[in-house]
């Protein structure tokens, strides 16, 4: 058993579940604040009731994605410590910022929305809707500043075999910080919304809860259609990113096996590495070389001017690549038709469309499932870009199969996580918007 590679397995594991909740959060935490602004403008009702509703959701969903986010963490010095003695005091030192300024500011005014709804004025409790809208935004920017910095390190120089900060701003604004937090912030936007218009459809298809279902999906298909078409020019700008700091990733995720002019854009094939050959290659002559340069004849660098022991592999990053890109293209259809129905006042009544929106609940699950797994695979073999490979990051002594025993208590614990998670979800939607008021 080799021990790199569970250690992998398991990271991606605990980091693929916990995956599932942060992005929820951003979208849904969106959503309450607008709802929470016209409460507050208008004085009705209906709009705190959709609010208090969407509150307990979003208090379920903080406190499993809080359980999975701390796994995490620990596993850095447990499985990783290797990479922590290298590069934790630059590491750590966001993800101590992310707990102290982030969390704790979201944690606490979460609480507000939970249990003080009449315990507070209005204004005070919009402004911890907007606190809790700000900490989980904030949240999420300082887990990307760590993770970008892996990516694309900056601000550090090599003192005694350890990374040491010398200028903090490089390091946390980093060629890849700023496009890829809108990236993941569009993303979870998109999350949010498009599972909450899934459950206003899925209201209004039962005849439940009609006028409160009509404003949660018009409310949440704006906010989706403004995220769905932006998320293809940040799409796009992170392509451009990662084409000229990480150029053997992109040349990963379009398995362009040589350097070329005028490369083109793959859209569908089968890379097979050993014989670097793509089968069944579909693609669009210079249009990479176009997108990525601004130039059809530009020179984008190919595999093959990379060492052997730092190519990426290629099948995994540029399938999920593309996967990712399919996904994001049809969360762009949904978004026109939707923006159209919602002109023509068809939107709550056209039964198909209801039906696309609760089908595509967990479409944007999987979109930040690949996206992920494209960036993290398309960057090995290093832990930290150029720095630190990730066979020279694991903890030297944890033997395979104690990290095999923890893979697999892991995965139980997080289907049964998984399992009551869904089952107190499913609860709170059957009780329906009126219950939420109880608290």
């Amino acid at each position: 058993m080799d021990v790199v590679l569970l250690s992998r397995i398991q990271f991606a594991v605990a980091a693929g579940f916990h995956f599932i909740f942060p992005p929820l959060t951003f979208g849904i935490t969106f959503i309450i604040l607008v709802l929470e602004t016209l409460y507050l403008k208008s004085d009705e009702a209906i709009y705190k009731t959709i609010s208090s509703f969407l509150i307990k959701m979003l208090g379920l969903i903080f406190v499993v994605g809080t359980a999975t986010g701390i796994v995490l963490e620990f596993s850095f010095g447990t499985n990783w410590s290797q990479y922590s003695r290298l590069v934790g005091d630059i590491f750590g030192a966001p993800l101590a910022a992310e707990g102290i300024f982030a969390f704790f500011l979201e944690s606490v005014f979460l609480g507000v929305l939970l249990f003080a709804r009449n315990r507070v004025s209005k204004k005070v409790y919009w402004l911890s809707a907007f606190l809790v809208f700000f900490g989980a935004h904030l949240s999420g920017f300082w887990i990307i500043i760590a993770n970008s910095w892996m990516q694309t390190p900056a601000g550090y120089l090599m003192e005694g075999g350890r990374a040491v900060l010398t200028d903090f701003y490089a390091a946390v604004f980093n060629p890849s910080t700023v496009i890829r937090f809108l990236h993941t912030m569009l993303a979870g936007w998109i999350t949010g919304s498009l599972f909450l218009a899934g459950l206003a459809a899925w209201y209004l298809l039962n005849k439940r809860h009609e006028a409160f279902s009509k404003i949660l999906l018009k409310v949440s298909l704006i906010i989706y259609i403004f995220a769905a078409l932006t998320q293809f020019v940040s799409g796009h700008s992170s392509s451009v990113q990662v084409t000229k700091t990480q150029p053997e990733k992109m040349a990963a995720f379009e398995a362009l096996w040589h350097t070329v002019d005028g490369a083109p854009l793959a859209l569908f094939g089968i890379p097979v590495e050993s014989e670097q050959k793509t089968y069944l290659e579909v693609s669009v002559p210079k249009l990479l070389s176009l997108l990525a340069y601004f130039d059809p004849n530009a020179k984008v660098l190919g595999l093959n001017e990379f060492k052997p022991d730092e190519k990426p592999p290629v099948f995994l990053p540029y399938v999920s690549y593309h996967i990712m890109i399919a996904l994001g293209s049809l969360f762009a259809l949904l978004a026109v038709v939707g923006a159209w129905m919602l002109i023509r006042k068809t939107v709550y009544t056209a039964r198909w469309f209801l039906v696309a929106l609760i089908a595509a609940i967990p479409l944007p699950h999987l979109a930040n499932e690949f996206g992920w797994i494209a960036a993290e695979v398309g960057r090995q073999p290093w832990a930290v870009y150029r720095v630190l490979k990730t066979a020279d990051a694991v903890s030297v002594v944890v033997p395979a199969w104690q990290v095999l025993f923890s893979l697999a208590m892991f995965s139980l614990i997080y289907i049964l996580l998984f399992v009551v998670f869904v089952a107190i979800l499913l609860k709170i939607v059957k009780k329906g918007p009126g219950a939420a008021e109880a608290y």
